[in-house]
């Protein structure tokens, strides 16, 4: 039996399956998409390709964190059944749902004072936040303590890359990252930005690429500048993608060829409706453990 429960949100972006067969209860993110609004469930209330799809003929969701109540109420029977919780959030360079979590911990505490409550910020996003509940699953499944799996993911953090491109610049637009100048001429040259996430859970722009095929050899070239062991990386490789499968696979692909002892094939999830919102559709993100990220 898991000696603590391990807990993360809805913005890991992986399937509910997977939640379900690993016994990690999650926590939805919100969002209201043409007036109605919704739990970011993992695709059930509103189908991926259906969201996209609307954001692609001008909807413009907004989303809202994972509150306080939400966090007791999903906590507090792990509690009365005499269990311990870990929890990851989404990165607080995105969100500010870490800090609910913590007064939620906090009061839940008061009334549990025998038992712990371990909040850990990961500085992460999507699947890559994904990817770090993973190895805090085959940490516990492992036999490691709660101190034992929250001090690794800790300390490792830093080290699981988030890199990202986008083949469609609207969200961009309608977020002010970009003028309507630089959305005309990016849209006309095909212009893909390159962004990965810092060492504070920041998404910050690298680099920018014509074409498609250009930002696909070299999103996958800052896999083998970064991974542990360059080409012989061994560890899981996972992607995201929104409404653009065939890129994702196209990334899939390479590394699969390039990367022989990867752990596993490359996984590949739709990024969440959170998320998404914020990206629109047009978006891959790789994700992979390697040298700490430092800004």
């Amino acid at each position: 039996m898991a000696q603590f429960v391990l807990t993360c949100c809805s913005t890991a972006d992986l399937p509910a399956e997977y939640f379900e067969a690993h016994q990690i209860p999650w926590l939805a993110f919100h969002f209201t998409l043409d007036g109605q609004d919704y739990e970011d469930d993992l695709g059930k209330s509103v189908p991926f390709d259906q969201f996209y799809d609307r954001i692609a003929h001008g909807a413009e969701p907004v989303t809202s964190q994972v509150n306080i109540s939400q966090y007791e109420a999903c906590w507090e029977p792990f509690l009365q059944d005499g269990k311990d919780i870990l929890h990851l959030t989404l990165s607080t360079g995105l969100s500010g749902t870490f800090n609910s979590a913590c007064i939620a911990r906090d009061q839940l505490l008061e009334k549990y004072p025998e038992r712990q409550i371990l909040v850990i910020d990961s500085l992460g996003a999507s699947s890559g936040y994904g990817l770090l509940v993973d190895t805090a699953c085959s940490l516990r499944d492992a036999g490691a303590s709660i101190t034992e799996a929250a001090d690794w993911i800790t300390q490792h953090r830093l080290g699981l890359h988030h890199w990202f491109f986008s083949t469609d610049l609207t969200s961009y637009l309608r977020g002010g990252r970009i003028s309507k100048t630089a959305y005309a001429f990016g849209t006309m040259l095909g212009i893909c930005p390159l962004l990965n996430m810092d060492h504070l859970g920041r998404l910050i722009p690298r680099d920018k690429y014509r074409g498609k095929k250009h930002v696909i050899q070299e999103i996958v070239k800052r896999m083998e500048q970064h991974a542990d062991g360059g080409l012989d990386y061994s560890g899981k490789c996972f992607i995201s993608n929104s409404a653009c499968y065939a890129d994702a696979r196209a990334v899939a692909d390479l590394i699969e060829a390039r990367f022989k002892k990867l752990d596993g094939k490359v996984m590949i999830n739709s990024v969440g409706t959170t998320i998404g919102s914020h990206t629109g559709p047009g978006t891959v993100a790789l994700f992979f453990f390697g040298d700490e990220r430092k800004d």
